[in-house]
């Protein structure tokens, strides 16, 4: 199986807060301080900078190791598919897909 390299979130969310958003750099330097960011830190910045729904979420993508965080979260804080999809911008037909193909 072919090992895809990431993108190098933290370096793209740096130089996209020094050039465009200065401003909100206080409110993301905690997650940005950490030496790896993962999906759901990546998740945490866009609706720090850009708010709770951005116009296009047709392109997210989601590995499995964020899947099963995802779902993780749901356990572990009691949500229902609906408020699951709520929390993370996601469809209830999504979570329900990822459900049945990956047991948490």
């Amino acid at each position: 199986m072919k090992n895809i390299n990431e993108p190098d979130y933290k370096r793209i969310y740096n130089d996209l807060i020094k050039k465009k958003l200065p401003h909100k750099e206080k409110y993301c330097s905690k997650i940005l301080s950490k030496d790896k960011l993962e999906i759901l830190d990546v998740i945490n910045l866009n609706s720090i900078l850009f708010g709770a729904h951005p116009e296009n979420q047709k392109y997210k993508a989601y590995n499995k190791k964020a899947v099963k965080k995802i779902l993780t979260y749901q356990k572990k804080h009691n949500l229902n598919n609906l408020e699951l999809a709520g929390v993370f911008s996601l469809s209830r037909n999504t979570i329900t897909k990822w459900k049945r193909s990956i047991k948490v």
